[in-house]
């Protein structure tokens, strides 16, 4: 066959999960989601194109397959699509940790309790007639349970908490007749005298409730780094807090959080100390892809075309199949190493993440680079040995991926360290002690700069010296090679 029908065989999706129609066909179940499903953990933590997003979308699609979810429903506390809806937070006056820590309690408890309400009514048990008293006791009851809605309507509240005329603990009796003694908030002159707001003891109610059900809960967080657009100001506490509440429910067996979190804003959200960071790590599962899961996802997203399936001699051999869409060496040669160490070793940050994100960029550039050259001049190829992509098309797509990931992840992630990272550009990849401070200048804590170029896969610590990953230097048009003799 011609090269270019080859190549237009070959698909592999989006390798953005938002924007993968596709994604459930080719899903792998690591054991990263084993661990997610087998309730392990709440913390889901990854670097950017990790898959945390993939797991969300197959977990809230497909939960009601797997046997041990058999007594779970899932709960979006967000909108995938759209401006996050934890983003009209930034609209606001800022709030202290504590008062985000109420705002969201008095979200969940809005979020799930009018969820359950909208489920099972009007056939309530004394549970359910509990939960809704307190619902319309609070100003929380709503008949649209969106996100949006819920999170639009506690929106105006948290302007008013800001602002609270006075403050004691008062003794209070529910509708239902239960005592509560709680903190008592008078807020403003627009609000009547006596109209109270309540702290998280309530989410007891709907723990209750939700018990009386035979079902756990499990709210998911996602999209919580674009939630506050850079505004730190307003994610640190907003997320510390969230990360408190976390913890204060651990203590209720039927509502369960699960947060899915970027490693770098964990990082940003617990330094300098957070009480109970241990109860944290325990619960937290890693996003991990070693080198198998990668070709396995590549595999199984190419052999999703039924066209290319039939070409393929041995569609049940991941190396089979991958040798038939790359050449055994991008750089030929005996000491030279095979595609697979090639790209593994280039698609890695200095922290040795290796993101699906960037292997399925990678091949879909190198994929588009070869279809512009069999445009020119166009090959021959047996697809039952291949290769259909040459080592030419992957050179020139890993510069690009090397470029987009510096403006994109690298760049864009970094805030303050952008402009130390640009004083890299067109210099060596490894440094000694004395060449990384003169790149770096003079700061204010160096030793404090060094460490978060570090954390954010920048920089990777190689004996006393330090290098910068392969992914990151021909954009930024670092050569290879030591800037000290």
């Amino acid at each position: 066959m011609n090269g270019k029908d080859l190549a237009q065989l070959i698909s592999l999706g989006a390798s953005v999960a938002e924007f993968d129609s596709d994604l459930a066909n080719y899903f792998i179940e690591t054991e990263t989601f084993s661990s997610v499903i087998s309730d392990a953990g709440d913390i889901i933590s990854g670097d950017k194109g990790t898959g945390k997003t993939a797991i969300y979308r197959i977990l809230k699609q497909n939960y009601r397959a797997y046997e041990s979810l058999e007594s779970v429903e899932i709960v979006d506390a967000f909108n995938p699509q759209g401006d996050p809806v934890f983003q009209r937070l930034t609209y606001g006056p800022d709030l202290s940790e504590d008062q985000y820590r109420t705002f969201w309690k008095a979200y969940l408890l809005s979020l799930v309790g009018n969820w359950l309400i909208d489920i099972y009514e009007p056939t309530f048990n004394q549970e359910m007639v509990n939960l809704k008293n307190t619902l319309d006791h609070l100003g929380l009851s709503a008949t649209d349970v969106s996100p949006e809605t819920i999170f639009g309507n506690l929106h105006e509240l948290v302007t008013k908490l800001t602002k609270p005329s006075s403050m004691e603990v008062g003794l209070s009796v529910t509708e239902t007749g239960m005592p509560i003694v709680t903190p008592k908030v008078e807020l403003g002159s627009n609000r009547n005298r006596g109209e109270i707001i309540y702290n998280g003891d309530f989410l007891s109610v709907l723990d209750a409730a939700i018990a009386s059900t035979d079902l756990t809960v499990w709210v998911l967080f996602d999209r919580l780094d674009e939630a506050f657009s850079g505004r730190q100001e307003v994610e640190i506490p907003a997320l510390r807090a969230l990360m408190r509440t976390y913890l204060d429910l651990t203590n209720l067996k039927n509502l369960r959080l699960k947060l899915f979190l970027r490693k770098d804003l964990f990082r940003k959200i617990t330094m300098g100390g957070f009480v109970n960071l241990t109860h944290i790590n325990a619960r937290k599962i890693d996003i991990v892809w070693d080198d198998e899961d990668l070709i396995d996802m590549v595999v199984r997203r190419v052999l999703q075309n039924p066209k290319f399936r039939e070409l393929v001699p041995d569609p049940g051999n991941n190396d089979a199949v991958f040798s038939v869409l790359l050449p055994e060496q991008i750089d030929v040669g005996d000491r030279k190493p095979s595609t697979r160490t090639w790209i593994m070793g280039r698609i890695r940050d200095g922290n040795n993440n290796r993101p699906p994100r960037n292997m399925i960029d990678l091949l879909n550039k190198a994929r588009e680079s070869q279809l512009r050259r069999e445009q020119r001049d166009q090959r021959d190829v047996d697809p039952t040995v291949g290769p259909i992509m040459e080592a030419d098309a992957v050179k020139r797509a890993f510069t690009q991926l090397s470029e987009q990931r510096v403006q994109d992840t690298l760049l864009a992630e970094a805030s303050d360290l952008a402009e130390i990272i640009q004083r890299f550009r067109d210099g060596k990849s490894e440094h000694n002690p004395k060449t990384l401070r003169d790149a770096i200048g003079d700061v204010p804590d160096y030793a404090h700069v060094v460490q978060s170029l570090v954390d954010i896969g920048f920089l990777e610590e190689f004996g006393q010296n330090h290098k910068i990953p392969m992914l990151y230097r021909d954009g930024l048009r670092i050569k290879q090679g030591k800037a000290f003799a």
